[in-house]
């Protein structure tokens, strides 16, 4: 249960309905996150639209590598929440056996290319020290290095710092994981 007031579907006026009704049909179901912006119900959508377009709009990094970026970003956070909702995502891309080593932040036992290993690191690295993450050039030639152009270094920075904000959302206002976390449009 979160730390404030939660509006539930069967309490909310016609303009958060038709949120959580929008919600329901484009992502198949509603997060405990959606409702925890229930009290100012403009945010929801605007979060939303924020969210879609960084991780589903047409982007050099596949959906696959952008999950995989926010569940280390989570990990990193101890976000349990997040963790848990996009390593289902991610297992939707990935193996199980992949998937978890990602989890555990291991890149090594999940066998990434020197293209997926920059991404990981890189996440890591801009949620754990942002201010030791951004003193240099290192991060951006180490992802050119890796064949990443400008636009997927702009796409991987946006995933991190929206997972990073979210994570923050999350944690701070005490959100738990659904018993199911899955069952969610991943594509």
């Amino acid at each position: 249960m979160a730390r404030i007031t939660v509006i539930e579907p069967a309490e909310a006026d016609e303009e958060l309905r038709r949120i959580y009704e929008s919600l329901t049909a484009s992502r198949g179901k509603l997060a405990e996150v959606h409702k925890l912006q229930s009290l100012n119900a403009p945010t929801i959508p605007a979060h939303m639209d924020l969210y879609t377009k960084i991780m589903f709009s047409p982007s050099p990094l596949s959906r696959a590598e952008r999950e995989m970026m926010a569940v280390v970003v989570s990990v990193t956070n101890g976000c349990e929440y997040c963790r848990g909702h996009h390593l289902e995502a991610l297992k939707h891309f990935w193996s199980e056996n992949e998937s978890a080593a990602i989890a555990r932040l291991d890149a090594y036992a999940a066998g990434l290319n020197d293209r997926l290993k920059a991404l990981f690191e890189y996440a890591r690295a801009l949620t754990a020290a942002p201010r030791e993450s951004s003193a240099d050039d290192h991060w951006v030639e180490r992802l050119r290095s890796v064949g990443l152009d400008d636009r997927a270094i702009l796409d991987a920075t946006l995933v991190v710092s929206y997972f990073n904000f979210v994570n923050r959302m999350v944690m701070g206002l005490g959100v738990e994981l659904e018993s199911e976390p899955g069952g969610y449009r991943y594509e």
